[in-house]
């Protein structure tokens, strides 16, 4: 049997404050299977990020399990990348000097490392602006640089928390097929959260529906290997594309609906 590249079990989270205490994730349980793609949508306010700041091991659960590979996520690990909504590029560093800080900071920096961080810069499209300060690149490039970043010190697991929100939606488009196909050339786990239906079926292999108050795991939908195996671009096209859309709609818009007849 493979053991899971990422396994959560009854995963509840309470945050206290001197005032009160907020149940913010309640009973959580999935897994990931090793090379799987898997979004998490819902409601602002479910939890979503909340369930990637631990298993990135930010902070632990109250209780419950959080496993990758076998092994409890219980701090933060050059195997974990976590991409989120802004690239928080250093602007007084070159593309190149950003891109390489986690593998400073991890001490792995070597003529191998840096060799392979060159070549992601060229596989993104950044070769050439590699000696460029963050100012003066658009929006796009910055994400893919922070990409690189996230992928510099090899991570088996790649946590992506809204990635392309502040991206206009034709380079939201391409960002999802380039990274999708990186992801998939180099067989990467990854986990998404973001608000976009659309983008979850496009990349995802599972789409996992969550509500609030407080968040759970509401359903679990399979995309369709005619839909899976296309392109971000070309899946939108797709005959069922829309009609997938408009179930994971309905289950974000009705919260008294628990998934009758399925």
């Amino acid at each position: 049997m493979i053991e899971p590249a990422l396994r959560l079990d009854q995963v509840t989270h309470v945050y206290v404050t001197e005032r009160a205490a907020s149940l913010a994730v309640s009973n959580i349980g999935f897994s990931v299977s090793p090379g799987e793609f898997v979004s998490l949508v819902g409601p602002s306010g479910c939890g979503k990020t909340t369930l990637l700041s631990m298993i990135a091991g930010l902070f632990q659960p109250t209780r419950g399990l959080i496993e990758r590979s076998g092994q409890p996520c219980e701090r933060p690990s050059p195997r974990i990348g976590y991409m989120l909504q802004q690239d928080y590029l250093f602007p007084w560093r070159t593309i190149l000097d950003n891109v390489m800080i986690g593998l400073e900071v991890n001490g792995m920096v070597d003529d191998v490392s840096r060799t392979r961080v060159i070549r992601l810069l060229d596989e993104l499209g950044l070769r050439n602006v590699q000696d460029h300060y963050p100012n003066q690149l658009s929006g796009g490039m910055r994400q893919r640089a922070a990409l690189v970043r996230t992928l510099a010190t090899e991570p088996e697991l790649l946590l992506l928390d809204e990635p392309f929100s502040a991206l206009d939606y034709q380079t939201r488009l391409q960002l999802e097929e380039l990274i999708l196909d990186i992801l998939k050339d180099r067989n990467k786990t990854a986990l998404l959260v973001t608000h976009d239906i659309s983008e979850a079926i496009a990349m995802s292999d599972r789409v996992l529906v969550m509500e609030r108050n407080p968040g759970r795991i509401r359903r679990e939908i399979r995309i369709p290997d005619i839909i899976r195996c296309a392109g971000p671009i070309e899946s939108r096209e797709l005959p069922g594309f829309h009609p997938l859309f408009h179930e994971i709609w309905q289950e974000l818009e009705d919260p008294e609906r628990k998934g009758e007849g399925r």
